[in-house]
């Protein structure tokens, strides 16, 4: 399985990958440093604040993360599909299952790998440079083992929910279709209506994630004897 998952990196040019997701969490970092200090400078930040620097970096890293999930498991798999080289794939003498389970755990792995040290990565430069920046309101716990496994699980859980979009691309048939509905799923986990939220709804992600498992499950049922889309 982890040559498979490696031959998907090597055939989708995964450093180009690395390449779009480090250019993207660098223009995030300085949106959010821009962001808190202006917050900082109205006197906004330190009146809610570490709780509220932590909720903007949890918010625009995982929307950000949920698209690029989204895109990936597009240019991975659904195009696969509607270029027809799925097809040369499947006659491989190797199971369907596997291969296809290989370029989830592909997509799956990378994104949640980048998400947990992009967010550990932020959080760290908050706290370094807040004696250059003045935000007052960082305060993070870089050495509690707490902090990291709470990435670590959010991570884990946003990753996952993203290929809800593999499944609704697959039946449309559609790398747009894959990407939309990604980016459904960031206004329905981080957006707002007024003051309500979904945001820190955990029974709702609890949801989302069992549909996401159902979504890997109806992807990989019956593949070995089912035409290919």
């Amino acid at each position: 399985m982890l040559k498979l998952i490696r031959l998907e990196w090597k055939k989708n040019n995964i450093i180009k990958y690395v390449r779009n997701a480090v250019i993207m969490v660098l223009i995030l970092l300085i949106f959010i440093l821009a962001a808190a200090g202006e917050l900082e400078a109205a006197e906004t930040m330190f009146e809610y604040g570490e709780s509220m620097l932590k909720s903007g970096v949890e918010l625009f890293t995982n929307m950000c993360f949920v698209i690029f999930t989204s895109t990936m498991l597009a240019s991975f798999i659904v195009s696969a599909y509607k270029n027809k080289t799925m097809n040369l794939m499947f006659s491989y003498p190797i199971s369907r299952k596997k291969i296809l389970l290989s370029q989830m755990l592909s997509v799956w792995i990378f994104n949640f790998i980048a998400l947990f040290l992009s967010k550990v990565m932020i959080y760290a430069v908050l706290v370094i440079t807040k004696e250059y920046t003045h935000i007052r309101a960082v305060n993070i716990a870089l050495g509690s083992g707490i902090f990291y496994i709470e990435i670590f699980i959010s991570s884990a859980v946003m990753v996952s929910i993203s290929f809800i979009a593999l499944l609704i691309g697959l039946k449309i048939k559609s790398s747009k279709a894959t990407i939309i509905a990604g980016v459904i799923i960031v206004c329905l986990t981080q957006g707002n209506i007024g003051a309500y939220t979904l945001l820190d709804n955990i029974p709702f992600h609890v949801t989302l994630l069992i549909i996401s498992v159902i979504s890997v499950f109806l992807t990989l049922y019956k593949l070995e004897t089912r035409d290919v889309l």
